[in-house]
This record gives C-alpha cells, sequence and structure tokens, in this order.
C-alpha cells in the first residue's frame, strides 16, 4: 500500500507486514523494492506520514521503519509521530532511518526504546543483516558498535574505517543469521505459540516448521524452545552480545 501509488497489499489478514514510513518517495520505493526480495510473501506498506497509519489497521504490523528525517530525537515532531505508532501498533518494533552515523543521536533513540538505528551509508547486506535480527527479536545500532570498538579518542587511535566496517559486517552477520522465515517463527516462538498454531498462522506445514526450528536451535547452540526465547531475549538485553553459550 502507498500514499502516493495506490494500495498494494497482499492477501492475507495474517501476512507479516512491514510499514516505511517518510517523505521521500525515492527512499521508500528503494525500501520496498529492497524488501521485497529480502522478505517474499510480506505485505509492504509505504506512508508519507503516520497521519495515514490507520490505512495499516488490521494487518500483522512486525515492523515499523521511520524516517528521521533530520529531525532531533528530541524533537516534538518524532515525538509526536512515535506515540502515533505506539496508540495503533504498541507492539510492533519501530526502527529509525536516519541519513547520519550519529552515535549521540544512535544512544538517544535507543534509550528511547527504537530497535534500530538504520543510516544511509551502511552496506545492503549488513543492513538486511540488522532487519533481521531486529525481526528476531534483538537490536540493531551499529554506530554505538563502532564508538565502542574504537574507543573514546576517535582521532589518534580510531582503526582504519574499511577495518572497522569489516568487524562490524562480521559481528552483525554473524547475529542476524536468520532467514526471514526463520525470524518469522521466531516471533511466533516468543509469543508462546505451539507449532500447530505457528504452522496455521503461516500457511506452513508442520514439518516445515520442526525444519525451521531445528535450523534456528543450531544457529543459536540451543537444546530446546525455551533456551531458544531465553537465549533471544539475553541478546535483545545485552545489545550486541551475541556470542553462543
Amino acid at each position: 500500500m502507498s500514499d502516493s501509488s495506490g494500495a498494494r497489499r497482499r492477501v492475507g489478514r495474517n501476512t507479516p507486514t512491514v510499514i516505511i514510513i517518510g517523505n521521500s518517495t525515492l527512499a521508500r520505493t528503494a525500501g520496498v523494492k529492497l524488501l521485497e526480495r529480502e522478505l517474499a510473501g510480506w505485505n509492504l506498506i509505504d506512508l508519507v506520514s503516520t497521519e495515514s497509519l490507520d490505512r495499516a489497521l488490521g494487518t500483522e504490523v512486525r515492523l515499523i521503519a521511520l524516517d528521521l528525517a533530520g529531525r532531533a530525537v528530541e524533537s516534538a515532531s518524532l515525538r509526536e509521530d512515535l506515540a502515533a505508532i505506539a496508540a495503533r501498533f504498541p507492539d510492533a518494533p519501530i526502527t529509525l532511518l536516519s541519513g547520519t552515523d550519529d552515535a549521540i543521536i544512535a544512544r538517544q533513540a535507543l534509550k528511547m526504546g527504537i530497535r534500530g538505528f538504520f543510516s544511509t551509508s551502511l552496506a545492503v547486506d549488513i543492513a538486511l543483516a540488522g532487519l533481521r535480527l531486529v525481526l528476531a527479536g534483538g537490536t540493531f545500532f551499529p554506530q554505538l558498535l563502532g564508538t565502542v570498538a574504537n574507543g573514546s579518542n576517535e582521532h589518534g587511535h580510531a582503526r582504519n574505517e574499511a577495518e572497522r566496517r569489516m568487524d562490524d559486517r562480521t559481528q552483525y552477520l554473524a547475529i542476524a543469521d536468520f532467514t526471514p522465515r526463520e525470524a518469522d517463527i521466531l516471533a511466533e516462538l516468543q509469543s508462546g505459540c505451539s507449532n500447530k498454531v505457528i504452522a496455521g498462522k503461516l500457511n506452513l506445514s508442520g514439518h516445515t516448521v520442526k525444519m525451521h526450528l531445528q535450523h534456528i536451535m543450531r544457529k543459536l547452540q540451543a537444546q530446546n524452545r525455551t533456551e531458544v526465547v531465553a537465549r533471544l531475549i539475553q541478546r535483545a538485553a545485552g545489545g550486541h552480545d551475541a556470542s553462543p553459550t
């Protein structure tokens, strides 16, 4: 569905949905095109502003990406947008799209409960890994990781930019190593759904759900469903500490 190009919704009330909100038609369209490949079968809705959020009511929203559009995190405009989203989709994780890598802004966003901070300078594979991480219940703030890795003296002890980005890429691809379908199942699993219920909601066979769960447990080095959820909670609480235990 789009504010400017008419309705575009994949039928199915239980179809997982991502909402992209931003003034830039180019940015929204590019985002939708990218996600169409990454999240095949999902419902993608792009909106110019939060004023059109009611158009998405009744859908199963799994993620909302909001363009920061140069605003300060403390701005009244952004807070109004976040309040409008929370009023309609209180359980949906919110990520911010930003034209800057500013770690101070990212840290402020994290304190406000934002689940991901995606800047336009991110490589596509890192951004998609971050998307999978948020969908799986984690948080994605590469700007904060870079700050920790580089230390406080950015000029005297900062590593080569290419090396830093390679380190970030390695860490994020490792912690977000879930396919979109695995992220679907993880979300249902965290809600306490049984395999049978998950199969029905996602229109999958019980065997397929079990197969995906086995893959998830192997990636998390978990022995059962309870351990899977516990490790996801641990990752979300610990930010970027993704080392399996």
